[in-house]
């Protein structure tokens, strides 16, 4: 809810009487048991030693030095306006952060408040490169959740639940609201759908707020007593109870008999041969050790997955020259289609642990270099600094006598980010997969109309608020002249001005609207056409079945796709292609194409001068490539008129022919 800055007011000091009375709500609401004293029962001491643990709890929620204000945001897909209440404080040596925020009446607490009061919530878990997607704003789906079944009992549908990784499972990250009763699952594989909404996490403007504006505290690494408690004994609780007829029970749940366990066994061990592979499956086998990988274990496996890949494509394309493969091929695509689909990835933390960057090359490009000093390929660096292969060795003995594994399926969710299955075809003439390819786009140009022209949409009960196309605009100021019968006796191509159209149309600033207001009349046309110039512009673009009412239009003239010719280098030509994404087109499906194509290296990198927040990449093609890229557009369903090409070659030449 807090991914972009909320509006809070200037924070007021909460009144004691008040403090206590949200302090109280608090205990209530997440059933806090108040600690009382074991001595002398109904004593006096016992009393007040009762009523200093009261005040203790309170102050330990809620400081004395208490603060509150008021704050206004806007959350989901509609940017819904959503108003509440912060509450900050200061713990003693600690400084002062938002502890508590209230919507709807409900207080929720922050992790700064978590990190202080273990079990406060149900505490869920999940992998950490899923937590890192919730810590963008999107929402746990029900396949997401780990350690479970059985899940915390309180973690019904609408409970206030927190979320933290596999690698730190005491340690909360993400604030949520429940959206389906997670105590009542039995399992979680196959699922659908939302289990939690994210409504606040480590790294979110509420946690970066401060009063003397000091960036936002860091999670510790480890705090006692939150992985501890009701999951264990709900785990253990569900492992007594468990009865051999449970058969829809996961394995990883811990939740089917003895000989249930033993025929899923025997069904994986009876898949068929390795070299077809992608038959395990990943994340679930029984016994799996899950455990972070050392450095040389993961260059093993990233140069084993090499080596398995070239000898299964060489195992399908025996009879193709080159194997089928159209060289030079670019290192980004030797990682995406000769490493990532190979690798044997099992558990989450394989999954965290098999990436280019543990490795020790580090580098797409050093691991190539590493492949060609071994005779396996050769390469070459390019203009820009990239690595290109221009060869296989698939007669390598290392390829030949390597000895194939079981793979993850090719459905799984790490296909594309390493593990198992997917990747991008590169074999010459293949496609690569481009959901872009064929799709049907249609773009909008709307107009929001001025609410100085309010009179003339009430006669049609249409509102200026709403958008609409210029055709939709006719009718309406038509029906307006009409009902106020301004059309001319002498001329009916001529309107007469009334003081509505004088003074929301023509302002009189300019010696046109002067005329037109002394002469009292103005052709139709010329009225319609100024009506529609003073609208403000949106635009949205529909992709094939999508309609208007669901896409929402964006302020501003419609965008475009840019072609920019350059020379680099002395003489070297290169085409550069921008503002692909907004057309639903992936940049680097299009730059493998754009390289098959144009025989030629193609490279994706950052636009320079676009927002790091929504970054807009730059396809660079070398060699004059205009025709070929606005070919590739239009398969995308690109309208050639929605491309601007500016080609810098052509200018530099006629400037230089002048200056002779």
């Amino acid at each position: 809810m807090f991914k972009k800055k909320p509006n809070i007011k200037p924070l007021a000091p909460l009144r004691s009487s008040d403090r206590r009375k949200i302090a109280d709500q608090i205990i209530v609401d997440f059933s806090i048991e108040v600690p009382t004293s074991q001595d002398d029962e109904g004593s006096t001491n016992d009393q007040a030693a009762q009523a200093l643990s009261l005040g203790a709890l309170r102050n330990s929620l809620l400081p004395e030095n208490a603060l509150s204000a008021r704050f206004t945001t806007t959350a989901g897909p509609n940017l819904s306006k959503v108003s509440g209440t912060v509450y900050a404080g200061a713990h003693p040596g600690d400084e002062q952060r938002i502890l508590w925020f209230k919507i709807e009446e409900r207080l929720i607490p922050t992790v700064y408040t978590l990190w202080r009061h273990p079990q406060l919530v149900p505490l869920l878990h999940t992998p950490d490169f899923v937590l890192q997607k919730l810590r963008s704003g999107a929402p746990l789906m029900t396949p997401g959740l780990q350690r479970g079944p059985p899940f915390p009992t309180k973690a019904t549908r609408n409970a206030i639940v927190a979320v933290a990784s596999l690698e730190k499972p005491s340690v909360p990250i993400v604030i949520g609201i429940c959206e389906i009763d997670v105590a009542a699952l039995k399992q979680v594989q196959g699922a659908k759908g939302h289990a939690v909404r994210g409504e606040h996490w480590d790294g979110d403007e509420l946690w970066a707020w401060s009063s003397g504006g000091k960036p936002g505290t860091h999670a510790p690494d480890e705090i006692s007593g939150w992985d501890i408690g009701e999951n264990d004994g709900i785990l253990q609780e569900g492992m007594e109870s468990l009865i051999v007829e449970d058969q829809d029970d996961d394995t990883e749940g811990g939740g089917v008999a003895v000989e249930q366990e033993t025929k899923d066994e025997e069904k994986f061990e009876s898949q068929s041969e390795y070299l077809e592979g992608e038959n395990a499956e990943p994340y679930e086998r029984a016994g799996e050790e899950d455990k972070e990988l050392s450095t040389k274990e993961v260059d093993d496996a990233f140069w084993s997955a090499f080596l398995y890949a070239v000898q299964h494509h060489k195992s399908i394309h025996k009879s193709d020259p080159h194997q089928g493969l159209n060289f030079p091929i670019h290192q980004s695509l030797v990682i995406s289609n000769f490493v990532l689909p190979y690798l044997p990835i099992f558990t989450p933390a394989q999954a965290a642990s098999l990436q280019i960057k543990k490795t020790s090359w580090k580098t797409a490009k050093k691991f190539i270099k590493a492949l060609g000093k071994q005779k396996l390929l050769k390469c070459k660096d390019r203009d820009g600094g990239e690595c290109v292969v221009l060869d296989i060795d698939f007669d390598d003995p290392a390829v030949t006598s390597f000895v194939p594994y079981k793979l993850p399926k090719k459905d799984t969710a790490g296909a594309e980010s390493g593990g198992g299955g997917g990747g991008k075809a590169i074999v010459a003439g293949s496609s690569s997969g481009d959901d872009s390819v064929g799709q049907r786009l249609q773009q909008l140009k709307l107009l929001r109309p001025k609410e100085q022209l309010s009179p003339i949409f009430e006669v049609e009960n249409a509102s200026t608020k709403a958008l609409y196309l210029p055709a939709e605009l006719r009718p309406i100021i038509i029906a307006y002249i009409e009902s106020e019968n301004l059309i001319s006796e002498t001329n009916k191509r001529l309107v007469k001005l009334n003081p509505i159209l004088a003074n929301a149309v023509f302002d009189g600033n300019g010696s046109l609207d002067r005329e037109v207001i002394a002469i009292g009349s103005v052709p139709r046309d010329a009225l319609m056409e100024r009506i529609i110039q003073s609208c403000s512009p949106f635009w949205a673009i529909l992709r094939n079945d999508e309609t208007r009412e669901n896409v929402k239009a964006k302020a501003g003239n419609a965008p475009k796709v840019h072609i920019v010719l350059e020379t680099r280098s002395g003489n070297k030509t290169v085409t550069k292609l921008s503002g692909v994404e907004v057309f639903h087109i992936n940049p680097q499906p299009l730059a493998e194409e754009l390289q098959k194509a144009c025989a030629s290296s193609t490279s994706v990198n950052q636009l320079v001068g676009s927002s790091p927040k929504n970054a807009v990449q730059e396809i660079m093609v070398q060699g004059p490539q205009k025709d070929a890229v606005v070919k590739a557009l239009e398969k995308r369903g690109v309208n050639r008129h929605w491309i601007e090409v500016l080609d810098k070659t052509k200018t530099k030449k006629k400037w230089e022919g002048r200056a002779q």
